[in-house]
């Protein structure tokens, strides 16, 4: 993938795999003095977007269908940027804002790493304390003794891609019992989750462009990137808006950081194209292991479940998620000498002890990759065998957008490798029914009172 930058205003095009397959975005602020209202990002904007690919040029770029999400992400996000403003502007009301004195997310799966990985957007931009907890934490032990600071003043929310995730909807149910303020982040309108809140934010992601879609085999099950990411745009657009009501922010540096957000896009065109050619040849390197570890710090702990996450479903292999400093104290000493180990970083404050680790880690004989900013001191590290480079630069709370990237790519390319079906093919007694058959995703029993 290459980047081009358009003389014009507000312009980019991104380009993947050059001379195979081109997918043009060009944003055109034109020279009047109209301002459309409801475009904070883009005001007054026009759009071009153009997809140049032959059938035989689209065969011969072997992209999977992993990959093809992970290459529709930049335009995904031009494409959620202003409609999830617009609609956080409406779920996330002064009066809403100026009772709320505690932030509470909960979620499964990738809805939880999103929230995760949002906690330090919350503290540094909305200035109010966050906890992060799976939705069975926060359902079956936490909801029962949230601070009694008066009704509306804890806010949840609570992210479910489906809508249907029986944890996620009891954590909804109990929160307002608990006199929450209970807020839904989902992308099915017409799910249970969607009953049971109070307040309901929509994250739905468009299909797929018709030249991809052409690509997909029917009916297949692909780990999922889009959703994960209109997700994590959602919850940072509502730490902003929180901020801005709470007069955190002033509307200027509001209006920054969503323009920061839109910004992304082109960042994230700019990983992929740093990261595409380093994860394959990573995962070529790495052909011959079965387990993985994937570290990261604050917002990017959550990033390191989300990159684990994905490489066990696109591949099945054993992958762990550990926190950067834990690695040190647990994996350090595990019996298997050329585990694959990955540190993620952002350039942030964490920076220090992961430059530390690298050097530890390939002392004890790790095979070790780290992801972390071009030009960065941890990009530089001379131990590390392999760099999978993100853009520069970016916010350390807003980094997962980018840090996501290369993981993700790492699992396309080691699950084609293997030629391994993602998520086993649902076969040895699961099924996709129901988000996983016998596991009861979504109808496992519910709780209906607080327990305490």
């Amino acid at each position: 993938m290459t980047i081009a930058h358009n003389k014009w205003a507000n312009c980019f095009t991104y380009t993947t795999h050059p001379s195979t397959f081109i997918c043009e975005r060009l944003f055109v602020i034109p020279g009047s003095t109209r301002v459309d209202p409801h475009s904070t990002i883009f005001p007054s904007c026009t759009y071009k977007i153009r997809y140049r690919s032959s059938r035989k040029e689209r065969n011969r770029m072997n992209r999977s269908p992993l990959h093809q999400q992970i290459d529709s992400l930049p335009e995904l996000v031009l494409d959620l940027i202003d409609p999830l403003v617009t609609a956080v502007r409406h779920t996330i009301t002064p009066s809403l804002s100026q009772k709320v004195k505690r932030v509470f997310t909960a979620g499964c799966g990738d809805s939880y790493f999103t929230p995760l990985n949002a906690e330090l957007a919350f503290e540094q931009l909305a200035g109010l304390p966050c906890e992060p907890m799976t939705a069975m934490q926060f359902a079956r032990y936490a909801v029962g003794y949230l601070p009694e600071t008066g009704r509306g003043s804890n806010l949840v929310l609570a992210v479910s891609v489906s809508g249907a995730v029986s944890r996620t909807v009891e954590a909804m149910v109990l929160a307002r019992q608990a006199g929450a303020t209970a807020v839904a982040l989902t992308g099915s309108p017409d799910g249970p989750l969607v009953q049971a809140a109070e307040l309901v934010l929509e994250t739905a992601v468009p299909p797929l462009p018709p030249e991809l879609q052409g690509q997909t085999v029917p009916g297949t099950a692909v780990p999922g990137t889009r959703s994960y990411v209109a997700s994590q745009l959602a919850l940072y657009l509502c730490a902003i808006q929180l901020g801005e009501q709470r007069d955190h922010l002033n509307k200027a540096t509001a209006n920054k950081l969503r323009r920061e957000l839109a910004h992304t896009a082109e960042l994230m065109a700019q990983t992929i194209a740093l990261s595409d050619k380093t994860t394959r040849q990573t995962a070529e390197a790495w052909h011959d292991a079965d387990q993985f570890v994937f570290c990261g710090a604050g917002p990017n702990y959550g990033t390191a479940l989300f990159s684990a996450a994905k490489v066990l479903e696109a591949s099945g292999d054993t992958a762990v998620a550990q926190d950067t400093e834990e690695w040190a104290h647990l994996q350090y000493f595990g019996r298997q000498v050329t585990t694959p180990t990955v540190f993620i970083g952002a350039g942030g404050w964490d920076e220090g002890r992961a430059l530390e680790l690298v050097t530890a880690a390939k002392a004890i004989g790790r095979r070790v990759a780290v992801l972390a900013p071009q030009h960065s001191a941890l990009a530089s590290h001379p131990d590390a065998d392999f760099l999978w480079g993100t853009a520069v630069p970016t916010r350390e709370c807003f980094s997962p957008l980018l840090t996501c990237l290369p993981g993700t790519l790492f699992a396309a390319y080691r699950a084609q490798l293997i030629d391994e079906p993602y998520f086993r093919g649902f076969g040895g007694g699961r099924s996709a029914a129901g988000g996983g058959g016998i596991s009861r995703i979504r109808d496992s029993e519910q709780i209906g009172v607080i327990r305490r």
